[in-house]
């Protein structure tokens, strides 16, 4: 499925049904008086959060929604049918900007949340509201109120347990792939993964989500290569799996690029929980992996884990660890 974190809708609300005038006309009756009734409500637009959904792909194809107007008022006394409310799906982690695209009116953070975006037009008022004891037939009627409308923007924050990040080529998909059933691409070049990808993994009858975040380069944050993009969905991650190619010539170069983009992007993602995990261990001979860890343990305090997604060596110790981070 194809990924979208960003969309524009226009949000329509129903009007109003106006009321009616309208004067009981029965046999024998020569004076029955007004009994025009009042217009419906129009329909309200509502959001709902969705667990099933982790795109706004939907929203490419379908921009504008509108829900039903209210029913005009009717003779004796009857009041028009209310208008049926729209309610659109959303995924979890979507937030709601107003058209500015900058002021937020709402953040979905768990499934079934509801939020009414736009309200429908009041019904009008029937003639029969307006009898008095000086006037006994009156015309006057009100109409219906006009339902709200604007544009909206919905931007999509993944919320995953874990999310991955490293520099391109790191082997990140790779990961998501053998800890998980995700399918994401995976080829040997840079920038793969140009979309995040989700994934769900068990372990000890506990249920971890992880998410692949396209690699980031210097001036991610500027939006060089496509971190500047996809920062933002780290932000809902509760812990951070930095994964670095232990082949890479530099490894404290590597960690701290990625880190800066991090920090530069916004200080709350560098003070998540982070696990260092060094990759693609099988191709490099083992009497350089001590070498290669004491490096990177100049700068870093906590531990250090060794895997090999092509071998599957290390999964298990490092699953075991996600799950102790996340439940603990």
């Amino acid at each position: 499925m194809k990924f979208l974190d960003q969309a524009k809708v226009y949000i329509k609300a129903g009007n109003g049904g106006s009321g009616l005038a309208s004067f009981r006309r029965e046999k024998f009756i020569e004076f029955g008086g007004p009994d025009g009734g009042d217009g419906g409500r129009g329909g309200s637009v509502v959001l709902s959060s969705d667990k099933n959904l982790n795109t706004l792909i939907d929203f490419q194809y379908q921009q504008h929604y509108k829900a039903e107007r209210g029913r005009d008022g009717k003779s004796k006394n009857q009041t028009g049918k209310n208008g049926s409310d729209l309610t659109i799906k959303v995924p979890i982690g979507t937030q709601v900007f107003e058209e500015d695209n900058n002021t937020l009116i709402f953040d979905f953070t768990k499934t079934g949340q509801i939020f009414i975006v736009a309200s429908g037009g009041k019904g009008g008022l029937g003639n029969i509201r307006f009898k008095s004891s000086t006037n006994r037939a009156p015309r006057k009627i009100t109409k219906g109120q006009l339902g709200e409308e604007f544009w909206i923007w919905l931007q999509l924050k993944t919320i995953a347990d874990i999310g991955i990040v490293g520099m391109p080529n790191a082997g990140k998909s790779s990961l998501l792939a053998v800890l998980t059933r995700a399918k994401p691409k995976i080829a040997n070049y840079q920038f793969t993964t140009i979309n995040p990808n989700l994934g769900v993994t068990n372990y000890d009858d506990k249920e971890l989500t992880l998410a692949d975040i396209p690699g980031l380069i210097e001036g991610a944050h500027e939006g060089v290569g496509l971190g500047d993009k996809f920062l933002r969905h780290i932000e809902r991650c509760k812990n951070i799996l930095h994964l670095i190619d232990i082949n890479q010539k530099n490894l404290i170069k590597c960690y701290s690029q990625v880190r800066k983009e991090l920090k530069k992007y916004s200080k709350k993602l560098i003070k998540k929980k982070e696990i260092i995990v060094l990759n693609k261990t099988d191709l490099i001979d083992k009497k350089n992996i001590p070498n290669k860890t004491n490096e990177l343990k100049k700068i870093i305090k906590s531990k250090i884990y060794l895997i090999s997604t092509t071998k599957k060596k290390g999964l298990e110790d490092l699953k075991k660890s996600l799950i102790a981070n996340v439940y603990k």
